[in-house]
């Protein structure tokens, strides 16, 4: 399911460094830079922060919004989860999911794909490697979800 990075803190440096791009950016006007929601399962952490790796590259134009929670789908705050993920997912262009021999099994994933639908978002699913090594989920078949591997990921969301 949606994965949430990890809080750090910033030196003094940093935060400058951070406003100084910030700036650069807003008198360049719109970056063409895309935000997009990535859904998966917990347990393919590892290789979702190596793709996450890939939107610090200066030269990219992508910008992962997502949310990590390790709680059951059907939890007591199952409910509140759902709704900052709602808001996250309205927040993107587009939903990328990060498919893995777990995919099938997550009930966020699943959620998460149908809620980007229904909200009239984008959803590409991809996987690591040059062929998909698992079985492709339901979900994603039966909604005609384009899969391709993650190096052609940049490519597929530039376009429209």
């Amino acid at each position: 399911m949606g994965g949430g990075g990890g809080s750090s803190s910033s030196s003094l440096g940093d935060t400058r460094h951070l406003e100084d791009r910030a700036k650069e950016i807003l008198q360049q006007g719109d970056t063409g830079r895309k935000n997009v929601f990535i859904s998966f399962v917990y347990e393919d952490l590892n290789d979702v922060n190596l793709l996450r790796g890939q939107a610090k590259n200066e030269n990219t134009d992508i910008e992962f919004n997502d949310l990590s929670v390790k709680e059951p789908f059907d939890s007591q705050r199952g409910e509140y989860i759902r709704q900052k993920i709602r808001e996250r997912i309205n927040q993107s262009s587009t939903t990328v999911v990060y498919l893995s021999k777990d995919t099938n099994k997550s009930e966020w994933v699943r959620w998460e794909v149908n809620k980007s639908i229904e909200l009239g978002k984008r959803v590409i699913a991809t996987h690591s490697g040059d062929k998909l090594s698992c079985s492709e989920p339901d979900f994603i078949k039966d909604n005609g979800i384009k899969v391709v591997a993650w190096s052609q990921l940049a490519d597929e969301l530039k376009k429209k």
